[in-house]
């Protein structure tokens, strides 16, 4: 008997929002989604595309990552949550530990069961928001390290990386295992799917968490093998991964990343888009908008076309946040100029 799937986020949470069907957007020479893949592959995108605007975001309720609907209680894992009011979301709750001794995780840790899930049901369910005009990304949360020091204390997860080399890889190994196949479940029954947005983090606001031969040995191999999956599929792979991990970027173009998001309070945009802007997009805000509380026009579009002059010969995909009235002139200044620029670019 197939169940019933009804909505099951609760509203004003970030699954919620992200679930909501989006106002058409008006029509372009190519399809945005085409656009966007565009962009993000470095492949002579037509306009500059908005990073959010422009995407619809995959957020399966089946995927039990944290709680479903996201209040405190448990994700499929055995891990409690707790919502943080002041941090805008979901915390693991202080002194959680489902894995006790690492060393026996392979005689006394259960993996996830999923098998009783109905992807179709749910599938159709969260496809029917899509806009078919936007790019469908999926919202891949809970990275191979994310999940462990979700699993374990943070400090006890770093010294793994010592102290049980070998256990710790089998670990990723066996975690990108599980990553693999509940995506091959979601490019099956969630409609189309363009790409994957991993999330992983990686690093503090002063450096990344793991030297470059850590982070090489034991982040690097599994999360190679899950991305190529992503790419065998014919997808692209965007990265979430908080902290300062400008010293990571070799790697993840290595890795496969199309396109990255970096924190741009501790991570220095221009080096990063002037040394790494041919081989991989990075999102970029476009800043002065919200300088002064009365600007006219003409300032609004002398910003947007300093930003595109600024960065048109490197890979990046713009994002902002202003007012209403504002935004309508800086999409419409976005696009029509960038248009312009790039259309110079191919002749």
């Amino acid at each position: 008997m197939t169940k019933e799937y009804n909505w099951k986020q609760l509203p004003g949470t970030f699954p919620w929002m992200a679930q909501q069907k989006k106002a058409p957007l008006e029509k372009r020479e190519i399809p945005y989604y085409e656009n966007y893949e565009r962009a993000i592959k470095g492949n002579n995108p037509v306009w500059l595309p908005v990073a959010g605007a422009e995407k619809n975001i995959c957020w399966p309720d089946e995927m039990v990552e944290h709680p479903v609907p996201e209040v405190d209680g448990f994700d499929w894992w055995g891990v409690e949550w707790v919502m943080v009011e002041s941090a805008g979301g979901m915390m693991v709750k202080p002194g959680t530990r489902v894995i006790e001794d690492f060393t026996t995780w392979k005689e006394t840790f259960k993996w996830p069961d999923y098998s009783d899930v109905d992807w179709a049901a749910d599938g159709e369910k969260i496809s029917s928001n899509y806009d078919p005009d936007r790019a469908h990304v999926y919202q891949c949360v809970e990275g191979l390290f994310e999940r462990l020091h979700e699993l374990m204390p943070f400090d006890e997860t770093l010294m793994l990386f010592y102290e049980e080399p070998e256990l710790l890889s089998d670990w990723f190994e066996k975690c990108t295992d599980y990553k693999i196949d509940t995506t091959a479940k979601v490019f099956e029954h969630y409609g189309r799917i363009d790409g994957v947005l991993y999330h992983d983090d990686w690093g503090t606001q002063r450096a990344g968490f793991f030297s470059n031969e850590m982070f090489r040995e034991q982040i690097f191999p599994h999360t190679k093998r899950f991305f190529d999956f992503i790419k065998e599929q014919g997808r692209f792979v965007e990265l979430h991964s908080c902290g300062r991990n400008m010293q990571y970027v070799p790697m993840m173009i290595e890795m496969g990343v199309d396109m990255w998001g970096p924190q741009e309070n501790c991570n220095d945009m221009d080096h990063l888009i002037d040394a790494f802007g041919e081989q991989m997009t990075f999102t970029k805000s476009i800043e002065g908008l919200n300088d002064k509380e009365v600007m006219d026009e003409a300032e609004v579009r002398a910003i947007v076309r300093e930003y595109v002059d600024k960065y048109k010969d490197r890979r990046v995909m713009a994002s902002f946040r202003t007012n209403p009235e504002r935004s309508k002139i800086v999409n419409d200044e976005l696009y029509k100029y960038s248009k312009e620029v790039y259309a110079k670019k191919q002749k």
